[in-house]
């Protein structure tokens, strides 16, 4: 199958290091937001690579009203200052729905009809969504609204080595199922626009919260089948509030001080395993982020526990 991208506005060097960091504008930065910028910022800065800024808000309907610019503001204010153009995944609908052609055309997605009502008592995977048990595999029920796609997956395991958490290993069809690339809404998956996107983009290196580790080996499985270059990965610890749960925006973590950048870096630095003089914490964002670059140290992140 050919491979189904776009080129961005400037030629790209396969052989540099690119690093990205794809928010989606849901709402403004807090600390946890922060960790995930910060680290894939430092592994491509240190290893003499790009960082590129992706707004990941193909998801339409929940994107806030101002977050994007709240979102670059706040990223400018901590020094974490980007390479080339933003992309934003809203104004690129046409190479999902290419890609998407290729995998239809080819035999490996199909139409379904199923709601979600249907599937709730379905058993659950790592990520808490329903594993899909193959319902419409042979053909979709007649149905008056437009139905989801599913990638039909296969029993073979999938391995892949994270540069943080270690080996991880996920079979697809057990684990997960046949998962969505266009929702029945029209709305195209993660999974697919985030393949299509880091390839087009010539993305070398992965470096993203762990809630999203579980995701990664459906991306491989997208990557082969397109394809497309897969990056090196590499799985940050994530953030989480007093009752354990994942800081976020939905979870109430409050926005970050643009104000005071300071001791959110340096937090956000011994989080990630760094050791920053404690007199770091008052100096201006760019001696941070010097100092940052100059001592970062992947290895010494901890992988998360469980």
């Amino acid at each position: 199958m050919a491979a189904v991208c776009s080129a961005p506005d400037r030629p790209l060097d396969r052989r540099a290091i690119r690093g990205r960091f794809a928010p989606s504008p849901t709402g403004p930065l807090h600390f946890g937001s922060l960790i995930a910028a910060l680290g894939s910022f430092l592994e491509a800065r240190q290893r003499g690579g790009e960082w590129l800024v992706r707004i990941e808000d193909v998801d339409t309907p929940r994107t806030a009203p101002g977050a994007t610019t709240a979102i670059l503001r706040a990223l400018e204010r901590y020094e974490l200052h980007w390479d080339g153009p933003v992309i934003h995944q809203s104004q690129r609908a046409a190479y999902y729905q290419a890609a998407l052609e290729s995998l239809l055309d080819a035999g490996l997605a199909y139409p379904c009809a199923c709601t979600r009502r249907e599937l709730a008592s379905c058993p659950r995977g790592r990520d808490g969504a329903p594993i899909y048990p193959g319902t419409c595999r042979v053909g979709p029920r007649p149905t008056d609204r437009l139905p989801a796609l599913r990638l039909r997956v296969t029993d073979a395991p999938l391995a892949f080595q994270d540069a943080i958490q270690g080996e991880y290993r996920q079979q697809l069809v057990r684990e997960v199922g046949d998962f969505v690339l266009r929702r029945a809404d029209g709305v195209f998956a993660y999974q697919l626009a985030v393949v299509v996107d880091d390839a087009a983009q010539g993305v070398t290196q992965v470096v993203r919260g762990a809630d999203l580790l579980d995701s990664t080996p459906r991306q491989i499985y997208l990557q082969r089948l397109l394809e497309l270059p897969t990056p090196d990965y590499a799985h940050l610890p994530v953030v989480v509030d007093a009752r354990g749960d994942k800081l976020s925006k939905q979870t109430g973590a409050p926005p970050l001080d643009e104000r005071h950048p300071g001791p959110a870096l340096t937090a956000a630095l011994r989080f990630l395993g760094q050791q920053p003089p404690p007199e770091l914490a008052g100096e201006p964002a760019p001696t941070i982020i010097a100092w940052a670059v100059a001592h970062w140290n992947l290895a010494t992140v901890a992988p998360m526990h469980g």
